[in-house]
């Protein structure tokens, strides 16, 4: 699975307990009618990946979805959700655009000197 879009923020490696866990996050906007603001954590060697990108990089992120249950000392079980990056690739907006032919104003008019003329009715509905 991946996501696609810009890079909002990345943060700095943090480390947490004494058995050197290391992680990353990074939030991505997706480009869609309604953008979305991912967070996306990568995790161990993989925090080091992020290395060569910056704010503002169109990327492409290969992610894992990930759940786990908690049960608090009251004995109240709770789901958390976590989206994991993998991999990550730059991606220019010409990429994202290429297979889409440009389109001029007239294309699909046919000849100009046609444009503003009626047609015949002759649909069968």
């Amino acid at each position: 699975m991946d996501v696609s879009g810009k890079i909002k923020l990345i943060n700095e490696t943090k480390e947490y307990g004494n058995n050197g866990f290391r992680k990353r996050e990074v939030v991505i906007t997706t480009e869609e009618q309604y953008p979305q603001d991912l967070l996306i954590e990568f995790i161990q060697d993989k925090c080091d990946i992020l290395n060569s990108y910056n704010v503002g990089d169109n990327a492409k992120i290969d992610i894992n979805l990930r759940g786990r249950e908690w049960e608090s000392p009251q004995g109240e079980i709770k789901y958390f959700n976590s989206i994991q990056g993998w991999r990550i690739e730059k991606i220019s907006v010409d990429d994202e655009n290429s297979s889409i032919p440009p389109i001029t104003p007239t294309d699909g008019f046919g000849d100009n000197e046609d444009v503003g003329k009626e047609e015949p009715d002759d649909l069968p509905f």
